[in-house]
């Protein structure tokens, strides 16, 4: 049976080994990839440390949500694809799906797009997870539109960053808050930043919104971040987060009338539900990225397969400077 290289974690917490395993064929309506370059996500070390139950991705396991490759097969009934076309996609990692730390992966085809022509492999895989999830909640949940305020906590991370550059595409007012370490990038970005060391909520919307709040605010940070997106909404408008998971007092939001939406992007490689519009996403980031109105970030260390654990204990420590992006091939 032919093989290929992989890096395999066998149990929780437990260390990468790089195996020969068996080498996947394309199932109807899927392409072969040979990966190229595997993004690193915060979700990728929790799932190796056995801390994403809602991920449904047992081990043994090819962790690698992110992908970027090259069409090497097409299976039965492939109409999208064909051999050689550079493509990308948030395609496996979770659910039992293959992942992308491994020279070969199976896709489902609508997962996938072509990538854009004006990034590297490396790049091009550091985009698609925080870019669909940015997209979904500003686009699909709340249908952001010119001239709107949004406020994006969290703003120089992963999803943040995408937040920022898509919302201001769209033509909104784009108020990013972070620390101070990120203001001149995300002024770069054609963002106000906000420095959350140097003013709280009430001081930022009193400032920024002449107090009335923000239109839109999107939480990428979680637990106390979300009570925060309650506080800076405005009257009528809509947060969304990516993280909302805790458990949080809704007065804030109900006396302004305003609306919550979650964000769950796993739902399609979970259920099979929403692939389409995920390659569908994959294909309006290709053309911001080719328009050079969305760049991702990435940090210019370097990785291999070999080095997957060295990545995932950067992403694990918080001392990543942008996407983490491992080269398979």
């Amino acid at each position: 049976m032919p093989t290929m290289k992989a890096a395999v974690v066998e149990a929780a917490n437990g260390p990468f080994r790089i195996a020969d395993i068996p080498h996947p064929r394309p199932g109807r309506s899927q392409v072969l990839v040979r990966v190229k370059a595997s993004g690193v996500n915060p979700l990728d070390t929790k799932i190796r440390a056995g801390a994403a139950a809602h991920a449904k991705h047992g081990f043994p396991a090819v962790l690698g949500i992110d992908l970027a490759g090259v069409v090497a097969e097409v299976g039965e009934g492939v109409t999208r694809f064909s051999t050689g076309d550079e493509v990308y996609g948030m395609t496996g990692g979770v659910g039992g799906n293959q992942g992308s730390l491994a020279e070969y992966a199976s896709v489902d085809e609508r997962l996938l797009a072509v990538k854009p022509s004006n990034l590297t492999m490396r790049d091009a895989a550091a985009l698609p997870l925080i870019f669909i999830t940015a997209w979904e909640g500003l686009v699909d949940r709340v249908n952001l539109r010119a001239g709107q305020s949004l406020l994006v906590l969290g703003a120089g991370g992963g999803v943040g960053h995408m937040a920022v550059q898509i919302g201001i595409a769209l033509g909104a007012k784009v108020y990013a808050v972070d620390s101070a370490a990120k203001t001149e990038y995300l002024r770069g970005l054609g963002a106000t930043p906000i420095d959350y060391g140097a003013a709280d909520v009430d001081s930022y919307v009193a400032k920024h919104s002449a107090g009335k709040g923000f239109d839109v605010v999107y939480d990428t940070v979680g637990g106390p971040g979300l009570d925060t997106a309650f506080k800076a909404v405005g009257r009528f408008g809509h947060v969304v987060s990516c993280l909302g998971w805790g458990t949080h007092a809704l007065a804030p939001l109900s006396f302004k009338s305003a609306t919550y939406s979650g964000v769950f992007t796993l739902i399609p490689l979970l259920t099979g539900e929403g692939r389409e519009h995920h390659g569908n996403i994959m294909r309006e980031a290709t053309k911001l990225v080719e328009a050079g109105k969305v760049s991702p970030r990435v940090d210019p260390r370097r990785f291999t397969l070999d080095d997957a654990a060295s990545a995932h204990e950067l992403m694990e420590n918080r001392k990543a400077n942008g996407k983490l992006v491992i080269e398979v091939h």
